[in-house]
């Protein structure tokens, strides 16, 4: 037995899904890993994630999730990943093919055998809410969702008030934080206190491993993106975070919020937008809103499961 929290990663690997997989690896128990478009499109996405249990050295199982979401065409950020979502790595594809092609039934099936895991989602949150409207009950059954997206303050990166995983299945995010689950949302306003840099590429380029290499070529990747597009020297590592804050809670500053998605607005559909009224609200809190953490604990914890997987 392990005391390591037991996960499932719900993932559309993308470089910073790199990092939360070798971060999960090292800080978490992987229970398996359910693919979804995202970053790329599914078929990428899931070969990407074959690709890095191969490069891991892992045998976490792989379940091929939904190609689309709820109602929307698919969103794609290959201008910052790269067409293949690794920024064009030289990793060798995997010849195997994934555990299944149904992770939503994979979900609702393994939360049934095993109360209490944590839901992982750093992609769109598509297969987690088609697992929700297939079985209710899983909100219940889960010790948390913790997902990637949104932010508090209204922060975007895709438009001026969206965050790309919300904004690309912003149906998917109203459904789980409707749910009545444990919901805890690590958005742009956390994830931005989380910058890698030169210091941490020349940290992966000194580990002298596969695992190493490949995520030096992946910030390497990652950087030239910044430089060119946001005109930074630092990116932030959103993905990460969302596993650190279960495998080390003691890190960050959660409150307690209303968080509700807009769907409709011309200029904010994708928002997350958190009540900040308190007392004064009339709706009560359904999610855990993240707003402070220790960021260089953070970065030194990636690093040193980059160091160590």
């Amino acid at each position: 037995m392990t005391d390591k929290p037991r996960i499932i990663l719900d993932c559309d690997p993308g470089i910073d899904d790199a990092f939360a997989i070798v971060t999960a690896s090292r800080w978490a128990e992987i229970i398996a890993v359910t693919t979804v478009s995202g970053n790329v499109s599914l078929d990428k996405t899931t070969a990407n994630a074959l690709r890095l249990r191969s490069l891991i050295g892992s045998d976490f199982p792989v379940h091929a999730g939904a190609h689309k979401p709820l109602e929307v065409a698919p969103l794609s950020a290959g201008h910052v990943h790269g067409d293949c979502g690794l920024g064009g790595i030289d990793l060798p594809y995997s010849s195997e093919s994934p555990d299944s092609n149904n992770a939503i039934e994979f979900l609702v099936e393994e939360t049934r055998k095993e109360e209490g895991l944590h839901l992982v989602p750093i992609g769109p949150l598509t297969n987690i809410a088609l697992a929700l409207q297939a079985d209710p009950d899983m909100a219940k059954r889960v010790s948390s969702i913790t997902f990637m997206g949104g932010s508090a303050g209204g922060l975007g990166n895709v438009t001026a008030a969206a965050e790309f995983n919300i904004y690309a299945d912003p149906e998917a995010a109203q459904v789980v934080l409707q749910s009545g689950s444990p919901v805890s949302m690590v958005g742009l306003n956390l994830t931005h206190q989380v910058q890698v840099g030169t210091k941490e590429t020349e940290i992966c380029h000194s580990i002298d491993t596969p695992v190493g290499s490949a995520m030096a070529y992946l910030l390497d990747f990652y950087a030239d993106f910044y430089r060119s597009h946001l005109g930074t020297d630092t990116g932030s590592m959103h993905d990460p975070c969302a596993v650190l804050a279960i495998t080390h809670p003691e890190l960050f500053a959660f409150e307690e919020k209303y968080v509700a998605v807009e769907v409709n607005g011309q200029h904010t559909r994708g928002m997350t937008l958190v009540d900040e009224r308190g007392v004064g609200s009339e709706f009560e809190p359904n999610c855990r809103v993240a707003y402070n953490v220790n960021a260089q604990e953070a970065v030194a914890l990636i690093m040193q499961a980059v160091a160590e997987v």
